[in-house]
């Protein structure tokens, strides 16, 4: 299998940036001992292109210029122009690295960078919320509904991780018990379908809440997905509930995921939702839909699950995989070095 440790560890300093639609997220480890320097979220919208946003951080910190960089974007990475779905940002891996005078940079998708960091993760980064005990070799699973649902698979072969990236967010995902029918007739579609991401994401949650206002007759109270956790805050029943029922949906998908990876090594949940839904989460009832899957609901009852807390977990996975990359197994046509 192709990699990109096949080529060498990565020149010292590293720049690590994690690249939304909204944020650009940049750090800097100078060595492989030193701790991750992390500099202030910078605005897409304020830079014509990461090159100028880099440069701007790395000069306002009066860092080291990096020799490499290891980078994640919320997108397909198969392409010689990569274009962020929700920003103006292009990348051009050649021109990244003349630009920035980088000898070597690393590209992995957002959940994949999330995936490089479930093995580092520990202490107060995560919050142990049912089953068994993480097995330290078993396949895991990250999965975080944000502004999508995105989720990455990580299993150990020999002595490498190996992310494996995933779509399932855009499977079919159908209704099981008589209000999860009477809900399904009146959520808004995404596409003409419903997938797991019609419902298990922020714009989900809006549209869960507006289903379950229709279903019981009522009157909207909130236009935002803030709106809806806002409204459960001050104790509004239909809130309260639309929340309830997020967190079994996310339990039932968790699920999915945890009897499609066998995931041992525990399912981890990302994204900036989980986090602000921490008291659903641990009440039982994410546990509970976790674990409905007969035949194998005994399976997956020790199938740990674990809520990440780390502020910025990608950054964590990016250098992890900066620290030495022969422990990890990324595509060898995601890394780009400088030519001549």
């Amino acid at each position: 299998m192709a990699h990109a440790s096949d080529t060498g560890p990565l020149p010292f300093p590293v720049l690590l940036a994690d690249i939304g639609g909204t944020n650009g997220r940049f750090a800097l480890l100078e060595d492989k001992q030193a701790k991750v320097t992390v500099f202030p979220f910078v605005h897409t919208k304020d830079y014509p292109s990461p090159v100028e946003a880099a440069r701007a951080v790395l000069a306002a910190a009066g860092a080291p210029a990096p020799r490499s960089a290891v980078l994640d974007l919320a997108g397909p990475l198969d392409n010689e122009r990569i274009v962020l779905t929700n920003a103006a940002w292009e990348f051009e891996p050649r021109r990244l690295v003349a630009d920035l005078g980088l000898e070597d940079l690393v590209l992995v998708n957002d959940f994949e960078a999330l995936a490089l960091a479930l093995p580092v993760l520990a202490g107060d980064d995560i919050v142990h919320i049912g089953g068994g005990a993480p097995h330290p070799s078993g396949p895991r699973v990250v999965v975080g509904p944000g502004t999508g649902l995105g989720q990455s698979g990580l299993i150990h072969s020999g002595q490498h991780w190996v992310p494996i990236p995933s779509e399932a967010g855009h499977a079919d995902f159908g209704p099981i018990t008589d209000e999860d029918f009477a809900l399904w007739a009146k959520l808004e579609k995404s596409h003409g379908r419903i997938t797991p991401e019609t419902v298990i994401s922020g714009p989900g949650l809006l549209r869960l809440y507006h289903a379950v206002v229709a279903v019981n007759g009522a009157t909207a109270i909130a236009a935002t997905p803030a709106d809806v956790t806002d409204a459960a805050d001050r104790g509004d029943p239909l809130a309260i509930h639309t929340l309830r029922l997020f967190t079994i949906y996310l339990g039932r998908f968790a699920g999915d995921l945890a009897l499609t990876f066998l995931a041992t090594g525990g399912v981890f949940l990302a994204g900036g939702i989980a986090p602000k839904i921490e008291n659903f989460l641990t009440d039982g009832t994410f546990r509970a839909a976790f674990e409905d899957k007969a035949p194998l609901a005994k399976l997956v009852s020790d199938i740990p699950t674990l809520l990440i807390r780390h502020p910025l977990p990608a950054i964590e996975g990016l250098a992890a995989f900066a620290r030495d990359p022969r422990h990890y197994y990324v595509p060898a046509n995601h890394r780009h070095k400088r030519e001549g």
